[in-house]
């Protein structure tokens, strides 16, 4: 009876759509999201009522603006962009969850001018017939990596599967167990070849493969010698592998193409700037390999793509692979694409525009500098916090260059007032996320990932957080 009693205390539907506050939040947010949040509201607060024992019944006080306040909340949290931006502070570059590569400022226009209007993504303006949406990066690829002709699908996973289902379907795929690789999301090499049509060969050990490997393993049916540069993972040791220059050799001896997925996708040598020389896709066209694959989103710093350069004759047929139009990019990501590309045509530009290769590249020094800056606004602010300056190092991620350390400086912030665990929620649940790592206690914040422009942000989240 008492349950009753505050049951009929619950306002109705119509009351509440009359609430004037409710009138105010339908200018913004369509009708029908609030009034299904509001019979969710009620439903939520008759099932708590339901379930509460008599004790609990005689302490509890239904308050009205509580139950707005809350079809508010959920309303406009409804509406809230799932996918939006957030501040990565976890010093790995190309971080996988947060969206891996960041485009550069300079190319937003032209990405926004193709998203908003028309475009030349089918048509050759120069006849008025139908064009190839993959005219439009096809020259400036054949000029950066020397290849004779490309190709891009929609990442690098897709461009594997084109590539062996296009020249091996139905023939057997030599590769060496040492890179049988399984990329994110448990996708790993021998599934993308079955998928492909292809018969998988693998020859050698997990540390060992020799020339003679491939030479024992070539029959009538082979249809290519495979070589995927394991550019995730690293094996030490007692090892050896088979050099790009003896595979090309052998397969131009027994008439069989070579194909190598790159994975990560360099287009410059990291040496330069003190990073592990990883393979760029020039020296495997210089090698004389036959096709390439590599990523679009990853140490090249662009979209997610997957980009296949290599000999005319082959790429030729990929194009007439009805997979092609299941794997073809959209204009946006082709637009993204093209205008990350040409920034390489000058290298010191390409290091210093695009977002990727800045961050890698950035001296400790320089991340000192603006780890100073951050820790004076933070101080300014007097909340119950202890900071220190700390060295640390950064990862590369995305599964590129694996045992490269970055050195870095990182914020070490110990809270007084809660646990550092709380306060990494706080940050994580800020209207712009804040994603930081948690370490003995405090919350680490790696300014090699962080910009300049987010520390408004990052100091208006800290001081929301311990109101």
């Amino acid at each position: 009876m008492y349950k009753g009693k505050i049951l009929s205390k619950l306002p109705s539907v119509d009351e509440l759509l009359n609430n004037e506050s409710i009138v105010l939040l339908q200018n913004k947010i369509p009708r029908n999201v609030v009034l299904d949040k509001i019979r969710q509201s009620i439903h939520e607060y008759r099932s708590s009522i339901l379930s509460m024992e008599d004790g609990e019944l005689e302490a509890f006080n239904l308050e009205q603006q509580e139950l707005i306040d809350k079809i508010i909340y959920s309303s406009n949290q409804f509406m809230k962009m799932n996918l939006r931006e957030v501040i990565n502070a976890t010093g790995v570059v190309l971080h996988t969850n947060l969206g891996r590569s960041l485009l550069c400022d300079e190319i937003k226009e032209a990405v926004w001018s193709v998203a908003s209007g028309y475009s030349t993504l089918e048509i050759n303006v120069e006849t008025g017939k139908r064009g190839s949406r993959y005219s439009h990066v096809l020259e400036i690829l054949k000029r950066i990596t020397g290849a004779e002709d490309a190709l891009v699908v929609n990442n690098n996973a897709a461009a594997v599967l084109l590539v062996l289902g296009t020249m091996a379907k139905n023939k057997e795929v030599i590769i060496s167990r040492g890179e049988l690789v399984e990329i994110g999301g448990s996708f790993r090499v021998p599934d993308v070849m079955e998928q492909s049509g292809a018969k998988l060969v693998d020859i050698g050990t997990t540390n060992k493969t020799h020339l003679w490997d491939y030479e024992n393993a070539i029959s009538d049916n082979t249809g290519a010698l495979l070589k995927v540069h394991t550019s995730n993972y690293k094996i030490l040791g007692f090892t050896k592998e088979v050099s790009l220059k003896e595979l090309v050799e052998l397969g131009e001896r027994r008439n069989i193409p070579v194909i190598e997925d790159l994975g990560s996708g360099v287009l410059i040598d990291l040496q330069k700037y003190g990073i592990t020389h990883e393979p760029t896709v020039q020296e495997s066209v210089k090698a004389g390999v036959d096709v390439i694959t590599f990523s679009g989103d990853k140490l090249l710093g662009g979209p997610q793509a997957g980009i296949i350069v290599g000999k005319t004759k082959y790429i030729e047929e990929m194009k007439k692979n009805p997979l092609t139009r299941a794997f073809r990019i959209d204009k946006l990501t082709m637009a993204a694409l093209e205008a990350t590309l040409k920034l390489y045509l000058d290298e010191e530009r390409a290091v210093e525009k695009i977002p990727t290769l800045r961050m890698i590249t950035e001296g400790v020094d320089s991340i000192g500098i603006r780890a100073t800056e951050l820790i004076k606004r933070l101080e300014n602010l007097e909340l119950p916090i202890d900071i220190l300056l700390k060295p640390d190092f950064s990862q590369v991620g995305g599964g590129s260059l694996p045992l490269e350390q970055l050195p870095t400086k990182v914020l070490a912030i110990k809270p007084r007032t809660m646990s550092a665990a709380r306060l990494e929620e706080k940050l994580r649940r800020n209207t712009i996320p804040i994603i930081t790592r948690v370490q003995e206690d405090n919350i680490i914040m790696d300014l090699r990932t962080i910009k300049e422009r987010d520390f408004d942000i990052i100091c208006e989240a800290f001081r929301a957080s311990f109101l």
